[in-house]
């Protein structure tokens, strides 16, 4: 069968982990490179498609092949590698430790930011015919953007910080899951299917990903966003960062392996009862 039962795709969850721990630096750094740039050109197709049909629902359909993409191809998100990696930690796999899930995350980031922002300035460049005219109507709606989730959030104090931690948190519940959901299936349709779902909840809710956001705002900023490198780090990058890690760790990842790793299969059972056989007479 094509499908995995909980407890045998939860121990590829922790394999997975383990495997991303001890990964090369090089290696590390290119398939997080890479993942940032096609979630990158994944959320300005969205944008794209959004803009011109007026319809955010077809762009929310629609942006998930940039996840799929990824995931296919063995690159690797800074989401996802928050829900993952810790497993092998929790799991006391030999030679994994608190800094070495710490490196891998660090690795991550630094390239998936690379990716994400290498496509912001290619798509700034295309939006402004290499910044000699004015953004055009996608341009313009993604400097807008920045602003909204940023000094919008600002303008609500706590408030509107607590807001964003909240959306940081529902977004990896959902983006884990479909990483998740993409390993219980050994094919390429079931896998498709299962990040499909998970991902389009996200993007049409208008929650925060840390990794899109690498995209979404630095390109706002060159396309003429009312808002600053430091709005964005404050008020949108770093409390998504730690929201996403929380979302993906306790809602998909300690969870998962809480009930279908540690105690799923050993848990205790209720005893049986002996039968006693009460018309059964014995001869004294």
């Amino acid at each position: 069968m094509s499908y995995l039962s909980p407890p045998e795709f939860v121990t590829k969850m922790i394999d997975a982990g383990e495997a991303k721990v001890f990964m090369s630096t090089r290696d590390t750094v290119i398939r997080a490179y890479m993942a940032g740039a096609i979630l990158a050109l994944a959320a300005a197709f969205a944008v794209t498609v959004t803009v011109q049909t007026g319809e955010a629902l077809v762009g929310a359909l629609l942006f998930p092949v940039g996840f799929c993409m990824l995931y296919l191809l063995g690159f690797d998100l800074l989401t996802g590698v928050f829900t993952l990696v810790p497993l092998a930690w929790i799991d006391k796999r030999p030679g994994v430790n608190l800094r070495s899930v710490l490196r891998n995350w660090g690795l991550v980031f630094i390239g998936n930011f690379a990716g994400a922002l290498t496509v912001a300035l290619m798509m700034a460049v295309i939006f402004t015919f290499a910044f000699s005219v004015d953004p055009n109507e996608v341009g313009q709606s993604l400097g807008a953007i920045g602003s909204d989730r940023t000094v919008g959030y600002a303008d609500h104090g706590a408030a509107g910080m607590l807001t964003l931690f909240i959306r940081g948190v529902l977004c990896n519940w959902m983006v884990s899951t479909g990483v998740v959901a993409a390993m219980m299936s050994t094919s390429v349709p079931g896998k498709v299917i299962g990040m499909w779902m998970p991902i389009l909840v996200f993007f049409y809710m208008g929650f925060e990903h840390s990794v899109v956001n690498m995209f979404l705002f630095p390109s706002g900023l060159m396309l003429g966003g009312d808002f600053s490198v430091m709005d964005y780090l404050m008020w949108n990058e770093i409390p998504t960062v730690i929201g996403n890690l929380v979302g993906g760790l306790a809602f998909v990842g300690l969870t998962l392996y809480s009930t279908h790793a540690r105690t799923g299969v050993t848990r205790s059972r209720p005893p049986v009862a002996e039968k006693v056989n009460t018309s059964a007479k014995v001869n004294m």
